[in-house]
């Protein structure tokens, strides 16, 4: 269907929502400019130039419907996700958690995205809106100018926060004698974890060592971390016992003889073919030699070949309840939308919804559709309501649970989860 007023749209950055709201509009029939400024301009974080790289961990966490990401996907699913599209030929094993082959995972959404001859690419680095109708998708690394010229016209400065990835190892460097395949709670054959067990002797000598290590300079940053993703040797700082109550918890885990280690590293398949695993939970700051010397000190990491050392970056977002309007727009310019990380929500999954969520409410009032906004029964209509109508004076990002959708922890799971189906449903049927 034709534009009916020839309204440009421009959306700015290819990552999960940039690239979720292109796939959209562009299906629609609708003419896109995106606009990406890698490989024109290097990122810190992004290790290739594909669109919609993951660029921590490559987990997009649960696929039970009674976890409320879980349910989230789902939900986004039913409104024609890219990154759910995605994730089908680039899933690896991974239990009840939904794991991707990063590469072959961004590969598909590129491949996608500029096979649409709707979508017109462009590689630039946006200082500026465009004329039109602008979505903003540029996530947590965000230029100084762009967040300066959004400062600008919203009147509210924006925020950041640090947040980091975790270290790759190769498979054929782990000393699989030291180390066993079993994911918490469940059977042995359908271990999909590898697991690295640590006696109280061996946590102390990591533990001592990890806490005095050299980190990396922040730079003119402050060093506001997201508790959802902290690095390792912050939690390590916060006592002796965190990491065995965290990242390092032995629960569930008991080795080859059914004796519960002191402590575990976890590490998860991070490729299809099974070469390449990242260290759960390891999201660091310290100096890549550094890495090398503490993390070589866990059993069955002597010889680790590191494909990826982990690394910090710092993540930039609106303070939404002040900035966005119910349709994620700004509300002192409703042609220019912001959409994933940089909208106030956490988390993959969270990005791209915001992102295709973004693209829906572009495409009806583009198209002149009445329409009503996504309830809040759902869970991604309960987190754009939370990031647009909670704590005005005191925010921080959210990404999706159950706490922040209407009648979560009071209704039955099942009563939740059709809930938020049929609001999805209906939410989606306005568009004919």
């Amino acid at each position: 269907m034709a534009n009916p007023n020839n309204i440009r749209i421009n959306i700015v950055g290819a990552g999960l929502a940039g690239s979720e709201a292109a796939n959209f509009l562009a299906s629609k029939g609708l003419i896109v400019d995106l606009y990406e400024k890698r490989p024109l301009v290097s990122s810190e974080a992004h290790h290739t130039d594909l669109y919609g790289e993951l660029v921590c961990s490559n987990s997009l966490k649960s696929k039970e419907l009674t976890n409320a990401c879980g349910l989230l996907k789902e939900e986004i699913k039913k409104l024609g996700s890219l990154m759910m599209e995605a994730s089908v030929p680039s899933e690896v094993k991974g239990g009840d958690s939904l794991n991707v082959d990063r590469q072959v995972f961004a590969q598909y959404i590129t491949e996608k995205i500029k096979s649409n001859k709707n979508i017109r690419i462009h590689s630039e680095d946006v200082a500026d809106f465009k004329d039109g109708i602008t979505l903003i998708c540029t996530g947590p690394l965000t230029s100084k100018e762009l967040l300066y010229k959004i400062s600008e016209i919203s009147g509210q400065k924006t925020y950041g926060f640090f947040d980091a990835s975790s270290p790759i190892i190769k498979k054929d460097s782990i000393d699989l004698n030291k180390c066993y395949f079993k994911s918490r709670y469940e059977d042995e054959e359908d271990a999909t974890y590898l697991n690295c067990p640590m006696n109280k002797d061996e946590y102390d000598k990591f533990y001592n060592e990890l806490i005095k290590a050299e980190k990396a300079p922040l730079h003119s940053f402050d060093t506001k971390y997201f508790e959802g993703c902290l690095p390792i040797e912050v939690i390590g700082d916060r006592g002796y016992e965190t990491l065995r109550f965290g990242p390092l918890k032995p629960v569930g885990l008991p080795d080859k003889n059914g004796n519960i280690p002191y402590a575990v590293v976890q590490l998860r398949q991070d490729d299809l073919i099974g070469d390449l695993y990242n260290m759960v939970g390891f999201q660091t700051n310290l100096k890549y030699e550094e890495q090398k010397r503490v993390f070589k000190l866990i059993p069955g990491l002597e010889n680790a070949k590191f494909v990826r050392f982990g690394l910090m970056h710092r993540n930039s977002y609106v303070y939404a309840p002040k900035v966005l309007d119910d349709e994620l727009r700004l509300k002192n310019n409703k042609n220019v939308y912001i959409g994933g990380q940089l909208s106030g929500v956490e988390g993959y999954v969270e990005s791209a919804a915001t992102g295709l969520l973004a693209a829906y409410y572009i495409y009806m009032n583009v198209m002149n559709i009445p329409h009503n906004n996504l309830s809040f029964y759902s869970v991604l209509g309960s987190l754009v309501r939370y990031i647009t109508h909670t704590g005005i004076n005191n925010f921080s990002p959210m990404n999706a649970n159950f706490g922040i959708m209407y009648k979560a922890n009071i209704d039955p799971k099942n009563v939740v989860i059709d809930r938020s189906l049929k609001a999805i449903d209906d939410f989606k049927n306005q568009i004919k």
